[in-house]
């Protein structure tokens, strides 16, 4: 199972290439002590293995030469694609990583100690451009997946993901051989998310290295993401943590896990809820701490999210879900890191 699966204890940053940039950011994370929810890593090996055994590669390869003359023919790009992606998820997972698959979430229930474990399933590239993250939030993750077949169905969405019309063109244009490129899949276990929202370790707007910028919103990240929901928006000392500014907004849209249909809807906030705070005083303070201790682990500013969970206290009901650099200030004032490691990996994280 070694080849197939490894938890996020089990890798960190120097694990790219069998887990994918997004994953070996969270076994580093984990490593370091930080608040992940527990997950394991699909590895770049099972992807490989999975488009060898279906002749995916071959199929590729023949689908792909006319596009050789004529790389902006989007009409052809975007046709060649649908048949790529239909392949592979069509495509048959060997029983070997579907056992270990299967054996994985079964462990992954007994850390978590609940029945019925809801997960994210999410791609973890091995990024072709790391110096900009271009290719970061293109491909596909997928929330509340609670079936092992569903979970095996979505982990082939994911390696699917890969060859979506952008990312083609992109290594097509830098003739980048999409076989020496391979995809890790993260199966993790879902946060309850009360609130949930982003944090900036430097002012996006403004360069202000000494504040942290917290955005909130009632339920789960999407809502935020998408510009759906309107968040509260904090301002906070990066030294002595005193709040400097607080700016509280009608937050009229939530959305939240539905038992009964088993996905993320959005819902009115009632009235009454709909103008309080969404973080108390010690959520927001503490979030601000683990930001700051963040971004000092990897000397760079950070952009992290994170979620509370609705059914932990605090302090265990604060996690982080993600913390890639804060890519517009690093760019034009790259900062050094903690080791020559993490100075040539930082940037590529997805």
């Amino acid at each position: 199972m070694q080849d197939y699966i490894l938890w996020f204890e089990e890798v960190d940053i120097k694990s790219i290439e069998r887990v994918g940039g997004k994953i070996a950011n969270l076994g580093e994370l984990t490593k370091a002590g930080f608040p992940i929810p527990p997950g394991f890593a699909i590895t770049t090996e099972a992807y490989r293995e999975f488009m060898t055994k279906n002749n995916i590669y071959d199929r590729i390869h023949k689908l792909l030469e006319p596009l050789n003359k004529d790389v902006d023919n989007h009409t052809l790009l975007e046709n060649i694609c649908i048949k790529i992606m239909n392949e592979i998820e069509s495509g048959k997972m060997p029983d070997k990583i579907e056992r270990a698959i299967f054996s994985a979430y079964k462990e992954l229930i007994k850390k978590v100690g609940v029945q019925k474990v809801r997960v994210a399933v999410r791609s973890s590239a091995t990024t072709e451009d790391m110096e900009d993250a271009s290719f970061a939030g293109q491909h596909e993750s997928y929330l509340n997946v609670s079936r092992i077949d569903e979970i095996i169905n979505k982990v082939k969405k994911c390696w699917a993901s890969f060859f979506t019309p952008r990312a083609i063109s992109y290594r097509l244009k830098h003739e980048l051989d999409y076989q020496e490129i391979s995809m890790g899949v993260a199966i993790q276990k879902m946060v309850d998310s009360k609130v949930s929202g982003v944090m900036f370790t430097i002012h996006p707007i403004t360069s202000n290295k000494d504040v942290i910028v917290i955005e909130s919103v009632w339920g789960v990240g999407e809502g935020l993401v998408s510009g759906l929901c309107t968040p509260d928006n904090y301002l906070i000392d990066k030294i002595t943590f005193e709040i400097l500014q607080k700016k509280i907004s009608s937050k009229d849209i939530e959305i939240v896990y539905d038992e009964k249909i088993q996905e993320n809807v959005s819902k009115k906030v009632s009235s009454a809820k709909r103008t309080l705070p969404c973080l108390s005083e010690e959520e927001l303070i503490e979030l601000a701490k683990i930001g700051k201790k963040i971004e000092e682990y990897y000397g760079s500013p950070q952009d992290i999210e994170w979620a509370i969970d609705a059914n932990l206290k605090f302090p265990k009901n604060i996690f982080i879900l993600q913390s890639r650099p804060e890519t517009v200030l690093s760019r034009r004032e790259p900062l050094r890191p903690k080791s020559e490691v993490l100075d040539s990996i930082l940037t590529n994280i997805l």
